[in-house]
């Protein structure tokens, strides 16, 4: 029999991530609007420290982290259901303790220099795979690493790099053997900002910072290569495919949280002597906004469950992540719709939301990519229809 329900310690970790993010996080979303309008950082990372610094003291540190590392080791479905706490607030802030899944992948060595001090919050890394002329197809990338004695020289351009403004190191991927191209000619390079990559911020609608790197013969010594030469490509979808469900499950966190802006709104505000939430026009976005906010849910949760569980997840993270980012772009305007002229303004955080939602159905393979992705599944027959938990 399917149980859908939460453990005690499940519940606990996240009624515990409710009340810390409406505690300590929300409070500081008019700082975030006010810093955003003066054109200076949302907040200072010294506070966002201090936020981590508060949870670490409080015994919650590494959610999806092994405890050899210092982390709780609750798995993926945690980490989505803490996502889903994180993203009911727009404050850039996420808890510590964590690093991106291939670095596991690191030598002994890579792992003292680079994971550890990325779970402890004293590094900062960005994957670096997009470029110019290769989003949704990775496999078209063109920066270049060339042998030179013992060590590589790396030669190209990224762009739309989340963290690369302020990361200290990247995990960047280049062709080695432009013959074997992804099929063994694309190496995966951990690349200290100091060995000379350059980057520079790419302003957005939103309030995402991208970045744009930039290598021009950047030497990098051959113990810097994580995992194996010519086989970065099989990490690369590693790291895709391992986090994709994760951007839903923040989506859905603010769609939430919107909605039940919606609600309270519409039973405050008057029209022709009634409250807008007496009318069914209102009444229908509500429950429309609702059907589809748990559809994701459900969809994220099943993905998640998949990683936790060793499957093969990337079909069913690209159903949640076509969903998630579909479903979060149609609330937020019904949410907007519901708050009229209010809703446009920027005294109401709905108008930010508006803008930063509508990065999810880019990022991390567009709509058309994921429906590319889940059509071709079907067609080939890697996966079939009326299954149920396999």
């Amino acid at each position: 029999m399917l149980d859908f329900s939460l453990g005690d310690e499940e519940r606990q970790v996240r009624d515990t991530v409710r009340t810390f993010i409406e505690r300590e996080v929300m409070p500081l979303e008019q700082d975030v609007l006010r810093n955003e309008a003066a054109g200076y950082a949302p907040l200072e990372p010294g506070v966002i420290k201090e936020l981590r610094q508060k949870a670490r003291n409080a015994g919650f540190w590494g959610v999806n982290t092994p405890e050899e590392y210092g982390g709780m080791a609750m798995g993926a479905v945690m980490s989505a259901i803490v996502a889903m706490e994180t993203g009911r607030t727009f404050v850039p802030f996420t808890f510590g303790g964590n690093a991106d899944n291939i670095l596991y992948a690191g030598n002994e060595e890579q792992k003292q220099r680079y994971l550890i001090p990325t779970i402890e919050g004293e590094r900062r890394s960005c994957f670096a795979i997009t470029e110019p002329g290769a989003g949704s197809d990775a496999r078209a990338i063109r920066t270049r690493a060339e042998r030179s004695g013992s060590d590589w020289v790396i030669n190209g351009e990224k762009t739309f790099i989340t963290g690369g403004n302020d990361a200290d190191f990247c995990m960047v991927f280049a062709v080695n053997d432009k013959e074997k191209g992804a099929d063994g000619g694309v190496t995966c390079f951990l690349v200290d900002r100091d060995m000379g990559w350059k980057s520079s911020p790419i302003p957005t609608m939103g309030e995402w910072a991208p970045a744009s790197l930039s290598f021009e013969d950047v030497r990098v010594p051959a113990e810097n290569v994580l995992g194996e030469v010519g086989q970065g490509f099989a990490l690369a979808l590693s790291w895709i495919g391992q986090g994709r469900y994760m951007i839903p499950a923040g989506a859905i966190g603010a769609a939430e949280r919107m909605l039940g802006m919606a609600i309270d709104y519409a039973k405050i505000r008057h029209s022709m002597g009634h409250p807008i939430a007496d009318y069914q026009a209102i009444q229908w976005q509500i429950a429309d906004s609702h059907v589809e906010i748990e559809s994701a849910k459900w969809l994220t949760l099943y993905a998640a469950w998949q990683v936790q569980e060793g499957r093969d997840s990337r079909h069913a993270s690209s159903i949640a992540k076509l969903q998630g980012g579909l479903m979060a772009n149609q609330v937020v305007d019904r949410v907007l719709q519901i708050h009229g002229g209010m809703g446009y303004t920027k005294e109401l955080p709905v108008e930010r939301w508006y803008r930063e939602l509508r990065l999810l159905r880019i990022f991390e393979g567009t709509d058309e990519i994921q429906r590319r992705t889940i059509a071709r599944n079907l067609i080939k027959g890697h996966a079939k229809l009326g299954l149920i938990g396999e």
